[in-house]
Parts: structure tokens; C-alpha cells; sequence
């Protein structure tokens, strides 16, 4: 799929891949409402349209990315709206379907051991949970009877993590893609440091490959 990007905008990697295969693997229902939050270029957002998603809501905190979404919904004709928000949405209502690739990466507080760069496209506090955990608790609001969310992050952040807030918020949760891909840059910055904190093991640091995760939930019919 054609996609522009203003720089700066956070570029469809193996994380966003396996998003869009776990969407495809879903039965859209015609005229579904959506939400994609860090939406980015809107990639998830424009797979949703075109498996039948009547109304696709857009979101991010960047508001280049709000704008390269915009300018992608318009390029290839899809019902995108894009707005700028902080994670959750402003759109009233509820959603059949809600995607989701937060920031995930743990953020190491100072760029003194281990070199990082802090970005705000991945940056996500010293367990990389800080959008997680309120994507979670948000969940059964956002959700409309019987709707489906998919998010994907690093198995760092703690995967069973996720499935247990989930299922606390009352939804039906499991793992349903996985893929394991060679560091990228950042991680590789944060070797030394994840390791330190216990994030990784010494065989994790040396094998230099990360787990990606997408955890489906689903808002059971009350």
C-alpha cells in the first residue's frame, strides 16, 4: 500500500506487519465503527477501512502523524477521520473494533549508560507500560458489546501482564500473533541497560532478538 510520511512520523515496522495480519484475521462486520490509537501513518486505520470498516477514527499525539493520516485516508478514498489526542480518543461513543501499537519500549531515565535517545514514538517509562496499562483500563469503555481490541507490543512490557489487566477489566484476552525480530536500533542502545534492570537475560542481550506480541480482547455481549 502507497503511504506518505512527514518526517518525524513513526514508519510501519514488524510491529505494525503484525498488527495489520492479526486485523486480517478478523471478521470486520459491515458498516463496524473503528478506533486506531497511535495511529502513525494510519496504515492499521486504512486495513480497517478496507475490510469493511464503515467509520474509522484515527488517533495520535503527534500532530504530524495526525496529518499524514489525513492526507493517506484522502489518498486512497477510506472513511479516515484523524485527530490529535493523547491515546484516547475524543470521538463519542463506542467501537466495534479498536487497534492499537502504543509506545513500548522502555525508557531509560538518563542518555548516560547505554547511550539512548529518548523518542516519543517508543518511549513508554522504565517498564514500558505507561500506555499499556491505560489502554488496558480504558478498554470496556472504548469497547461496544462484543468488540474486539488488538494491540501489539514487545514481550518485554510483560505479555501475561496485559492478558491478566484485560481480563480484570472483563475481557476475554489471549495472545494471537507472534513474531521474533532482530533488535532495532533503540533496543540495541538499551541493551546494557534492560539487562541491568532484568528485562532481558545475558542470552537475550547476546541473541540481540525481541518478541513481538498482539494480544486480542474481546468485550463479551452484558
Amino acid at each position: 500500500m502507497r503511504l506518505l510520511r512527514l518526517p518525524g512520523v513513526y514508519r510501519p515496522r514488524g510491529d505494525t506487519e503484525l498488527l495489520r495480519q492479526a486485523l486480517c484475521a478478523v471478521s470486520v462486520p459491515p458498516g463496524a465503527r473503528m478506533l486506531d490509537v497511535c495511529t502513525g501513518t494510519g496504515l492499521i486505520a486504512l486495513t480497517g477501512a478496507r475490510l469493511g470498516a464503515a467509520e474509522v477514527h484515527a488517533v495520535d499525539i503527534s500532530a504530524r502523524a495526525v496529518l499524514t493520516a489525513r492526507w493517506n485516508g484522502w489518498l486512497h478514498r477510506a472513511p479516515v477521520r484523524a485527530h490529535r489526542a493523547d491515546l484516547l480518543p475524543r470521538a463519542a461513543g463506542r467501537f466495534d473494533l479498536v487497534t492499537a501499537n502504543p509506545p513500548y519500549v522502555p525508557y531509560v531515565p538518563s542518555c548516560g549508560r547505554g547511550g539512548t535517545r529518548r523518542t516519543r514514538t517508543v518511549d513508554a517509562g522504565p517498564d514500558g507500560r505507561r500506555y499499556l496499562d491505560r489502554l488496558c483500563e480504558a478498554a470496556p469503555r472504548l469497547l461496544a458489546p462484543d468488540g474486539v481490541l488488538l494491540v501489539v507490543h514487545s514481550a518485554l512490557c510483560g505479555t501475561e501482564r496485559t492478558v491478566e489487566l484485560l481480563h480484570k477489566a472483563g475481557l476475554k484476552a489471549a495472545v494471537v500473533a507472534r513474531r521474533v525480530q532482530p533488535f532495532g536500533s533503540v533496543l540495541h542502545e538499551r541493551a546494557a541497560w534492560l539487562e541491568e534492570q532484568g528485562l532481558i537475560t545475558p542470552a537475550e542481550r547476546r541473541s540481540a532478538h525481541d518478541e513481538l506480541v498482539v494480544i486480542r480482547g474481546d468485550l463479551p455481549t452484558r
